[in-house]
Order: structure tokens, then C-alpha cells, then sequence
């Protein structure tokens, strides 16, 4: 009999197994709120990995193979994936298509939906909500362990959400700005109340000119700016430079669009966020 029910053991898992829904997520922060709905009932793959960007991607061959495996393919939408809907295609998938940041009324970046919605912990919830729907609807018999799974991890998001308000609480008001040359924080300012200013004239993909620094010293000046947050500087000097003739703290490095690999900052979206705003109370608090 013992021996009976070793032998069924050994059919049953690799045949489990096999049935683990094929999900593909756009991109690594996406990719984090599914791991944490789907756990072990699903084979996740991520196209977009660790410190890369999302924007930019290129699609590689065994991406298609991926997409074609796919049961659902779990986008972000609000324009961020231009290169994804010709991946699909090109795959010949059969799979749904989900896309995460339905139910969030999209702030504008331009006159183009600003996609970095998931900047607002709130916004957060809803996106783990729409993958926690679509995986159900996916896999039925596995539906109340997804939702079990799902609200373990809304009430760490909501965690995170007050976290985020009581250190912002903590900086006085007229210390709540930054500069960012990334536009990525448009939700996290409007939820939270610390303004992001463009600087005048500096590209994300160019250094910036003597005038564009310049510029970025006059408007700190004018606007009384405790701190830069200036990603596409890369010389360290030009950065110095900027805090000495201005009397701002360079912040740091703020995390937007794609999560660190394990060893960094913010291998998971919670870590990213608490990264971001230690690196933003320790700028602007004192």
C-alpha cells in the first residue's frame, strides 16, 4: 500500500507542476506583484529583468517562445510597453492579455497618459487587485488561494501607504520639493505632497550644458529647492558643483521604473519604495 502511494505521489507532482499557469509580466516591479498573487501556482516569467528599462526594450527571440507559452501576458498599459502588442502578435499567442493598471484614472505626462502609475502605493492596491481577478478567472481551482495570497499583501501595502505618509508628514511643508530629471514621480506627488520640478532644459538622454546647469542653479535658487535628484548626471563634479553653488543636498538616487536584482536597494516593490523615501526624508527633513 505505502508502496501504492509512493507511485501515485511520484505521477501526481510533475503532472501539478505541469499545470502551473504560464504568466508572463512586462517588467520586474509588475513581475514583483504577481510573484506575491500567484506564488507557487504559477510559472512567472519577466520579460524586463532587474536594472533595465522598460521604456527602451528590446524583445528578444526566446521572448516570443515565452508569450506563446503564455495562459496571461501582464502588461502595465498607459503606453509604457510600445514594443509589446507587435510581440504578441508576432508570437501567434493565444494568451490573455491583462492589463494591470486598469481602474487608475492616469495622470498627464504631456499630452500622453503618464504610465508610472504604480508610484502611489494606492495605486499599488489596484494593480495586485486586477492580477489577483485575472489569475482567478485563469485558474479557477486556485482561486481563493490567489485571494488569500492577495490580501496578505494589500495589508502590506497598506502598511507601506502609511509609512509613506508619516515620513512625508514629518518634513516641513516648505521643504517638500525636489528636482528629478526623471519624469517618473507624478503619482507619488500627487499622493503625497512633495512636489517634483523638471529642471529647465535637460534631456534624460544627454548630458546637460553649461546653460542647462546654469539654469538648474538659477531655478533652485529662485524656487528655494532643498535637494537634486539628478540621474543623468554621471560626473560626480558637476553634481558637487551644483549643491555648492546652490546650498541643496544631492540626493541620491531615486528609484522608478524597474526594481535592483537581489543584492541591491530594491529587489522587491516595497524595498523600492521605502528606498525612496529614506533617500527623500533624509534630503529634505532637516
Amino acid at each position: 500500500m505505502r508502496f501504492l502511494l509512493l507511485l501515485a505521489s511520484l505521477l501526481i507532482s510533475p503532472l501539478h507542476a505541469a499545470e502551473r499557469l504560464n504568466v508572463v509580466a512586462s517588467f520586474s516591479i509588475l513581475g514583483d506583484f504577481v510573484r506575491n498573487v500567484g506564488g507557487d501556482k504559477i510559472n512567472l516569467t519577466t520579460l524586463v529583468g532587474a536594472d533595465s528599462d522598460v521604456h527602451v526594450y528590446t524583445p528578444a527571440p526566446s521572448d516570443a517562445k515565452r508569450v506563446a507559452d503564455a495562459r496571461l501576458v501582464i502588461v502595465n498599459g498607459l503606453g509604457l510597453e510600445g514594443w509589446l502588442p507587435r510581440l504578441v502578435q508576432s508570437a501567434g499567442s493565444k494568451a490573455q492579455v491583462v492589463t494591470a493598471s486598469a481602474g487608475i484614472a492616469p495622470l498627464k505626462l504631456g499630452s500622453a497618459a503618464d504610465p508610472h502609475a504604480w508610484q502611489s502605493v494606492l495605486n499599488a492596491k489596484i494593480y495586485v487587485r486586477d492580477i489577483a481577478d485575472a489569475l482567478a478567472a485563469a485558474d479557477p481551482d486556485d482561486a481563493d488561494f490567489f485571494r488569500v495570497r492577495a490580501k496578505a499583501y494589500l495589508e502590506k501595502l497598506e502598511t507601506l501607504d502609511r509609512e509613506v505618509r508619516e515620513a512625508v508628514g514629518k518634513i516641513p511643508l516648505e521643504r517638500r520639493k525636489v528636482i528629478s530629471t526623471h519624469d517618473a514621480f507624478g503619482y507619488f506627488a500627487a499622493e503625497y505632497g512633495v512636489q517634483f520640478i523638471a529642471p529647465l532644459g535637460v534631456s534624460t538622454e544627454t548630458e546637460p550644458s553649461a546653460r542647462d546647469i546654469a539654469g538648474i542653479i538659477g531655478q533652485i535658487r529662485a524656487q528655494k529647492i532643498p535637494a537634486v535628484f539628478l540621474e543623468n548626471i554621471s560626473d560626480d563634479r558637476l553634481i558637487r558643483r551644483i549643491a555648492a553653488e546652490t546650498g541643496s543636498k544631492v540626493g541620491g538616487t531615486l528609484i522608478s521604473d524597474g526594481l535592483t536584482g537581489e543584492k541591491g536597494s530594491a529587489p522587491t516593490y516595497i524595498d523600492m519604495v521605502r528606498h525612496n523615501i529614506k533617500a527623500l526624508t533624509s534630503a529634505l527633513d532637516h
